[in-house]
């Protein structure tokens, strides 16, 4: 078996670890790890373009970018269609809600109940970044054929729907996974 020496995102030849209990666990094969790499790598990259210009975090703008898309919606939905800690989410939304990005409107039937929304402020700092945000993923596809784009579109989204079904069949007998 060769293996490439090219970094932590380098592959075995060998094709993906089997999850034998004996073998010892390799990082560069383990696709948790190798997706964790790669997503914070591309984060980090995209932050860098807006970070200091904007005074943003990556949480805090990956939480603007959810309510770029889906205004009014809760921490907690924010928390579960991030997959950031609540506490997280909780000070970012803080945060934003401090330097005038966001609103915060409470419900009329709950009032521990609230929603979230961008405010004009963060529109506009949504409408800056979410170019820059798509100019690099663009950059990125670009050096990708269009079948490996296929590919790679398909299996993300075939692992986004197995993911639960692998947590609650594996989780069930152990109990529930470590957050952030």
């Amino acid at each position: 078996m060769s293996r490439s020496t090219s970094g932590p995102m380098s592959r075995s030849t060998s094709g993906a670890t089997t999850g034998d209990p004996g073998k010892k666990l390799r990082l560069e094969d383990f696709l948790p790890y190798r997706l964790s790499i790669l997503s914070n790598r591309i984060s980090r990259a995209i932050a860098n373009s807006y970070g200091q210009r904007f005074g943003l975090t990556i949480r805090e703008w990956r939480i603007m970018a959810v309510l770029g898309e889906t205004p009014n919606i809760s921490a907690g939905e924010l928390a579960e269609r991030t997959a950031i800690d609540k506490v997280a989410v909780s000070r970012a939304v803080r945060s934003l809600l401090g330097r005038g990005r966001l609103l915060r409107r409470f419900s009329t039937e709950d009032r521990r109940r609230s929603v979230l929304r961008l405010s004009k402020a963060g529109e506009r700092l949504y409408d800056e970044i979410a170019p820059i945000a798509q100019g690099y993923e663009k950059s990125l596809l670009a050096r990708l054929s269009a079948n490996e784009q296929r590919q790679l579109d398909k299996a993300l989204t075939r692992l986004m729907e197995i993911q639960p079904e692998v947590d609650a069949e594996i989780f069930s007998r152990r109990g529930p996974p470590a957050t952030e």
